[in-house]
């Protein structure tokens, strides 16, 4: 009995000291453990002290796409997944670390980019939804615009595209969109709509498949079709690796704004405070030619804002079309309509003319009295010295060789710094870029003249020497037995005869001594850079096309990076066209050359492959050929095409 009480005192004792033997190992001081080196390829290895957003986190280097899906929570990754894969949609869905990517830049980051589209969304969607039907194409590529121009309709990007659908100037020749000085129809919903359905419908017979699709919508159809011969692979996620960056990005970017618009109200994108634009019913007003203000149709409409038109209109460069320009038709609002009848048309017309229709009053015409001298104007002082003022300044162009700076050019030609700068809009930096070329005004040196001695009042004005009549020469009288008018005729040449000769002459001259002229304040040669076209560069010279295309001797519409282009004309097209404006000039139209016979047969019509081109682009140059009969005409089992193949256009 007496054991069996000590084995229960002692137990509980024995236990509380083998309990307490851990403890006090913990609280042992122990070495610092060695480093270990952490995996090379292991990305969860991540540096948490970091900020979150930081690119150098991971100890190997990774793409901002793997990193996005490393940091996104499973739950809401699976959750986004199952979300894309359950749109029912012909378009391209699939998920995956680059769709995530934009996803969360669309939908956290950017959040106020996403919620201004959903502001036009309503505005353009019916528009968009009605051409696509028309044309048996996929509903939701409505989305590409939004990527396009974010609902924009004068969106233009740093290459020159160009409205809603971003439309480069050839594309928009080959699609009939017509361009000038005052409209720009690949800025009107309706036409760039319709426009932008034919060239899907067109990208998806070369590819058929909808993300290659847009890709060469992004890239160009024949850029896709070079990647694919090189690469031999034909689906988007396989050339994926070989595109450029922009490209790669384009399609996840795509199912990413779909995602985002489909799902705003799981995310809290729509707000109260977000000022949604819809369609109204609009009217029309035909122009017929006539010049035409809107600022001045608004203010009849009632308008506060005098654009407003303009917006309604996004076609239009200008905010007014002058007189005998092609008819066009003013979109306006329906609701307008009450406040233009109460004015009858021709009122109307009269009250939009643009200023600058309208007569310019007369100038002030100055009385002169009697016996008093009028104050002289500068114009007067100058023309009663007979000399002009001599410039002070002389622009001379400087061609900026390796090593040259803009201090040694200023030393060179004896101004400063700072005025190379403002001359050039250049920055701080003192580098220049070789072969660039910089403009210097150099300072002339000015020619004094002794002034004239003050003329007195009583000084007597020297006469004018003026002079003396020459006495005509003496004629020798005609034999009697000759007949006056007819010895005139054959020994004195016609005055009429004399007078166009003459005529004739000088008008060659002067149009050769024209073409002759030199301007050096242009630079001669332009080295063509990427996304340069020919548009653009005749627009930056103050050139026209047909200029560039004569003097480089170009064929198509297209230059590649690096080509070099003269931008005056060489000395053969210079003597060519003098030695032909003489010839025009003396030939008469009795010597002209009878129009060749109709008998022989035509020759053929070729046109020389362009890189970019493809069967549509060519067909759509020359009227009445279609892609079949250009297949038909080349014997062509396919529709590749290469750069520098000659087809048969025309027969």
């Amino acid at each position: 009995m007496m054991k069996k009480s000590l084995l229960r005192v002692a137990v509980p004792i024995l236990l509380a000291s083998a309990l307490a033997r851990p403890s006090a190992a913990q609280v042992r001081p122990q070495l610092p453990p060695v480093p270990q080196p952490a995996a090379p390829n292991d990305s969860v290895q991540v540096n948490l002290e970091l900020l979150p957003d930081s690119l150098a986190a991971a100890p190997a280097p990774i793409d901002s796409s793997r990193l996005a899906w490393l940091r996104t929570p499973p739950e809401l990754r699976d959750l986004v997944g199952d979300r894309i894969g359950c749109i029912d949609t012909e378009m391209p869905h699939a998920f995956n670390n680059h769709v995530l990517a934009f996803v969360r830049l669309f939908t956290e980051r950017q959040r106020g980019y996403t919620q201004r589209v959903l502001e036009r969304e309503n505005l353009y969607f019916p528009l968009f939804e009605k051409y696509l039907a028309k044309y048996n194409l996929p509903t939701d590529l409505k989305y590409l615009a939004v990527v396009e121009s974010a609902l924009i309709p004068t969106a233009k990007s740093r290459v020159g595209a160009t409205g809603l659908w971003q439309f480069m100037g050839p594309t928009a020749n080959d699609l009939r969109l017509r361009r000038d000085e005052w409209v720009d129809e690949r800025m009107n919903p309706e036409k760039a709509t319709e426009a932008a359905c034919k060239h899907l419908r067109y990208l998806y017979g070369v590819f058929h498949d909808w993300e290659m699709v847009l890709a060469a919508y992004n890239w160009g159809a024949g850029n896709m079709q070079k990647v694919v011969r090189r690469t031999g692979k034909k689906t988007y996620w396989e050339v994926h690796p070989n595109l450029p960056a922009e490209t790669r990005n384009y399609v996840p970017t795509f199912t990413a704004i779909m995602y985002a618009m489909k799902y705003a109200n799981e995310h809290q994108l729509h707000s109260p405070t977000l000022r949604y634009q819809h369609a109204e019913t609009m009217d029309t007003l035909q122009l017929g030619g006539r010049a035409f203000d809107m600022t001045r149709l608004a203010r009849a409409c009632g308008y506060s804002d005098s654009m407003a038109l303009m917006r309604l209109n996004p076609e239009l460069r200008k905010p007014w079309l002058p007189t005998g320009y092609r008819p066009y038709t003013v979109q306006l609002p329906a609701a307008a309509r009450p406040a233009l009848a109460a004015v009858d048309r021709e009122t109307l017309f009269d009250y939009c003319q643009p200023q600058a229709e309208l007569p310019a009053p007369l100038p002030l015409r100055s009385v002169v009295l009697a016996g008093v001298e009028p104050f002289p104007a500068r114009g007067s002082a100058v023309a009663a010295s007979g000399t002009a003022t001599q410039p002070r300044y002389r622009r001379v162009r400087h061609t900026v060789k390796r090593g040259e700076t803009v201090a040694s050019v200023a030393e060179q030609y004896a101004v400063s710094s700072a005025q190379v700068r403002r001359w050039n809009e250049l920055g701080r930096s003192n580098s220049l870029s070789s072969r660039r070329q910089v403009v210097i005004f150099v300072p002339q040196a000015q020619t004094t003249e002794a002034p004239a001695p003050p003329r007195s009042a009583t000084a007597a004005v020297p006469p004018v020497k003026r002079p003396a009549p020459t006495r005509p020469a003496k004629v020798a009288p005609l034999p009697e037995s000759e007949d006056t008018t007819a010895a005139l005729a054959r020994t004195t040449p016609s005055r009429q005869t004399v007078r166009t000769t003459t005529r004739k002459a000088l008008s060659a001259e002067a149009v050769a001594a024209k073409v002759t002229e030199v301007d050096d304040s242009v630079p001669a040669t332009y080295l063509v850079r990427s996304g340069d076209f020919l548009e653009k560069i005749a627009r930056t010279h103050h050139l026209t096309i047909a200029q560039l295309k004569a003097w480089n001797n170009i064929k198509g519409e297209t230059v590649q990076p690096g080509q070099k282009l003269n931008l005056r004309a060489t000395a053969e097209a210079t003597a060519e066209l003098a030695a032909a404006t003489r010839e025009m000039a003396t030939q008469r139209p009795a010597t002209r050359p009878a129009p060749a016979a109709t008998g022989g047969s035509p020759i053929p019509q070729v046109h020389l492959v362009q890189p970019g081109d493809t069967l549509y682009n060519i067909s759509r140059r020359y009227q009445g050929l279609t892609v079949e009969k250009l297949r038909e005409l080349n014997h062509l089992q396919s529709d590749e095409v290469k750069p520098g193949q000659k087809l048969i256009v025309r027969s």
